[in-house]
């Protein structure tokens, strides 16, 4: 887009393989100039939403980046109203400073996409999402061709298991995946965090902790109450109702 002017944008970044390549390919792409990244970390934890990571690792993330990171706090509860808040506001805070564009790694949860971008025209704000459709065969190859580096941080014990954690994702991890295991983990079957390829000026340096197993809770909860946002779709891993609990390997900064 030479010539152009760049259309400002921040990007959702939970740290993991996704994230990585939907700023390599924004990038790439040109047409977007990545303001910052936005990132959810559990207040009481200080960890991201999910993936089980550490803050301090995310921020090395960003600054290894050369990107700012907003970071999005939210309560050990995780309720969705208090999300839809915490989101209202971050997004709202961008927007007033002149930011309209919000990309996202999602790749084919077609609720999940809807959701957002419900939640972002309400905001004024719209939605870009460069891995949308890609055949997750296809990503996982260009994942390894152009030169990542991720390990696996959480597994679902419904597909993977104590051994998967703290692999690293390279050309035989995806080839050697289980059936029904999407090889992006975009049902949920996987998480990653992502510390060294083309969109890091140098490589994110950590160690390897403890492995964790949280199984899931044993007492059902109740469904959140209504409250002002639209309630957020949760995906479901192909063999979810097979799932026990999730294994974590607690990844420390060097």
């Amino acid at each position: 887009m030479t010539g152009q002017a760049k259309v400002p944008a921040v990007l959702f970044w939970s740290g993991g393989k996704d994230s990585g390549l939907a700023l390599d390919r924004l990038r790439r792409a040109g047409e977007y100039e990545v303001a910052a990244l936005i990132t959810t970390v559990n207040r009481q934890y200080r960890r991201v939403s999910m993936h089980g990571v550490r803050e301090e690792l995310v921020t090395a993330q960003a600054c290894a980046i050369g990107l700012p990171l907003d970071t999005m706090y939210v309560g050990p509860s995780g309720t969705n109203d208090e999300y839809v808040a915490a989101l209202r506001a971050t997004l709202g805070a961008w927007r007033a400073r002149g930011v309209e564009t919000v990309a996202f790694g999602d790749i084919f949860l077609a609720d999940l996409r809807h959701w957002r971008e419900t939640l972002l025209a309400e905001l004024g704000l719209s939605g870009v999402f460069p891995l949308w459709h890609v055949d997750t065969r296809d990503l996982a190859r260009e994942f390894v061709d152009r030169g990542f580096k991720a390990v696996l941080c959480c597994a679902n014990d419904a597909m993977l298991g104590e051994d998967d954690v703290g692999r690293a994702l390279d050309a035989a991890f995806f080839a050697g995946l289980p059936a029904g295991v999407d090889p992006c983990g975009e049902n949920g079957e996987y998480h990653s965090f992502v510390w060294d390829g083309p969109v890091f000026r140098s490589p994110v340096t950590f160690s390897r902790g403890d492995k964790v197993y949280r199984p899931l809770p044993t007492t059902a909860t109740s469904a959140d109450p209504p409250g002002d946002g639209p309630a957020m779709p949760v995906p479901n891993a192909p063999a979810a109702g097979a799932t026990k609990g999730f294994w974590f390997l607690d990844l420390l900064p060097a």
